[in-house]
């Protein structure tokens, strides 16, 4: 890997965040290592939304086995693509279905994570807009000959915004959707900065009450817990309208859904999922993939996970053909196998290369040095077929540091040391969830 290939920018952010055991958001193509059946599934179905289509997938592993970075990946891959990109982790205070604010709060992360390829950290929502806005500007002058302080320049402008506006209007509260459209373009054209903060505060399900929606823009709903996701459905038909292949909107930690204690409380989030479901496989929305990240748990657990569901047991169990290695991507449910021994160190590999990179110095480890450092780990947790990626990661970065740090050491002196313990990973330091005492505590 050259130093051309890998910025210092990018080199910085992977050190960092693989050090401290989180998934860089930038350089992810510099580490991918397997998956490629499972991240082709994923990419074909980017395929489908642009063309009009939708998609909804689970993406299942267990702890540290990749279900976030797998979900980055696609992310960065859709907006090198045009496509408009939101995430969100679910957590007890943001859910899927709930009152006081519970489901609001999941779409209001959202649309604050909202990304494209040129504002990948999200907040894009005000250029979406403007860049929509100045477009259309550039293509009326174009096409009239007229400049931006010329009679009648605006009302063209704003009659080809009505246009696109009123393909969204005729959806479930399309209406109020375009109108708040139509005030943002009236605040841009007459510079008046409180109407467009007004109208971007609705769009962000910001507005608490209906009543001060209507004094700042005359709209008489406003966006909550029971019809964010309406919102949602409208927000990717407006960006495939404005020029954008659709909206992929990511939901990981959904484990916080299973840990829900209250039976009906979780139900009511497992038939809103559901819901999502149904209409992006009976093709009741167009140009929107959602994408779930969560742990076999919260699939399979016949307790409390969705199989107690018999809805979502039909749809989401493996096929009976799938067995004896045989991988079936082409359902609901993407189950993340274990990486293989060689795509490991394929992995470690690239890690020693970046480090050095980054350094300006040379990889100091031989293939057969990062065999024994797997080894090691796998000595040390267990089983190697227990090994995820989070759990070898985050302790190789570490040996890295060292060895950068103290040139004199060895590896070998590093991981024969008697002080040498492995990070546990989450997952065998999680509590069964399925036990009934799993939510007794002392």
């Amino acid at each position: 890997m050259s130093s051309q290939k890998l910025s210092k920018r990018v080199s910085t952010a992977l050190i960092n965040a693989l050090s401290a055991g989180v998934v860089p958001r930038v350089g992810l193509e510099h580490i991918a290592v397997g998956r490629e059946r499972e991240v082709q599934a994923l990419l074909q179905d980017l395929e489908a939304i642009a063309g009009g289509g939708a998609s909804f997938r689970f993406v299942v592993g267990r702890y540290g086995a990749g279900k976030s970075f797998t979900l980055q990946l696609l992310r960065n891959h859709a907006m090198e693509q045009g496509f408009v990109v939101a995430d969100a982790d679910l957590t007890p205070e943001r859910r899927l279905a709930g009152s006081n604010g519970a489901s609001l709060a999941t779409y209001r992360e959202l649309m604050h994570n909202l990304a494209t390829k040129s504002r990948p950290d999200g907040g894009a929502l005000t250029i979406i807009l403007e860049r929509w806005i100045a477009g259309i500007q550039t293509q009326v002058a174009q096409e009239t000959g007229k400049k931006p302080n010329d009679d009648g320049f605006d009302g063209q402008v704003e009659a080809k915004i009505r246009e696109v506006v009123k393909d969204v209007a005729d959806l479930v509260n399309g209406f109020e959707f375009a109108n708040v459209i139509i005030a943002y373009w009236s605040g841009y054209r007459t510079d008046d900065d409180s109407k467009k903060a007004a109208a971007l505060r609705w769009l962000r399900g910001e507005f608490a009450t209906k009543t001060e929606a209507r004094a700042a823009l005359g709209v008489r709903v406003i966006i909550d817990d029971e019809t964010w996701y309406d919102y949602i459905k409208l927000f990717a038909r407006f960006v495939a309208d404005i020029g954008y292949k659709g909206l992929l909107i990511f939901l990981d930690e959904a484990i916080h859904l299973y840990k829900i204690t209250t039976a009906v409380s979780r139900q009511n989030n497992y038939d809103k999922l559901l819901a999502m479901f149904n209409d992006s496989m009976q093709g009741r929305v167009g140009h929107l993939g959602t994408i779930i990240g969560g742990t076999p748990q919260l699939l399979e657990d016949p307790r409390r996970g969705l199989y107690s569901d018999p809805a979502w047991q039909r749809r989401t169990a493996k096929s009976r053909f799938v067995k004896g290695g045989v991988e079936d991507v082409s359902g609901p449910a993407i189950r993340l196998e274990p990486l293989t021994q060689e795509d490991i160190l394929r992995l470690l590999q690239r890690l020693s290369e970046i480090h050095a990179t980054h350094h300006d110095t040379k990889p100091r480890l031989t293939e057969r040095e990062l065999q024994d450092f797997l080894s090691a780990i796998a000595s040390r947790v267990g089983a190697e077929t227990l090994l995820t990626p989070g759990e070898v990661v985050r302790d190789f970065m570490s040996v890295l540091s060292i060895l950068q740090q103290h040139p004199k050491m060895t590896l070998s002196q590093i991981i024969h040391s008697s002080t040498f313990q492995p990070s546990r990973s989450q997952s065998q330091n999680a509590i069964d969830e399925s036990n009934e005492f799993a939510e007794f505590t002392v």
